[in-house]
């Protein structure tokens, strides 16, 4: 599993890197390279332009819409009884705001700090401010 998590991404807007990219990870994961292939083909067949951001949004949403837990995690965020920080990166590409600000939302009593400047890491720029809002908890 290391081996999945540990790769470089692909140039999402090159077809062919991205179909290797998806059949590399069914590899690792005892899938059928293959059907990972024809999958991550079709998919960007379908997506307009070749734009990195749609291109990786849509082949990550396929592999987020597969997931199947139970119960959705989704649904359990009412239940969590301890102080929350949800930090939301304002140029995360492939999550808009409005997802954290919706976590943020349906946890009881939790605080959203957007970093104006973050993707989808905490810059080491910011850890002052996260750590800060944690402790304002």
């Amino acid at each position: 599993m290391d081996r999945l998590f540990s790769r470089s991404m692909p140039d999402w807007s090159d077809r062919d890197a991205v179909t290797e990219y998806a059949a590399a990870g069914a590899e690792i994961l005892g899938d059928d390279p293959a059907a990972a292939r024809a999958v991550a083909g079709r998919i960007w067949d379908r997506t307009p332009g070749t734009l990195p951001a749609v291109q990786m949004a849509n082949q990550l949403g396929m592999v987020f819409g597969r997931l199947d837990c139970k119960p959705r995690w989704r649904e359990r965020l009412a239940e969590l009884a301890m102080p929350a920080l949800v930090v939301h990166g304002r140029r995360d590409p492939f999550f808009p705001v409005g997802n954290g600000e919706a976590l943020a939302w349906e946890i009881p009593g939790a605080r959203l700090l957007v970093l104006e400047r973050a993707l989808w890491a905490i810059p080491d720029t910011a850890a002052g401010e996260v750590a800060t809002a944690m402790l304002d908890l």
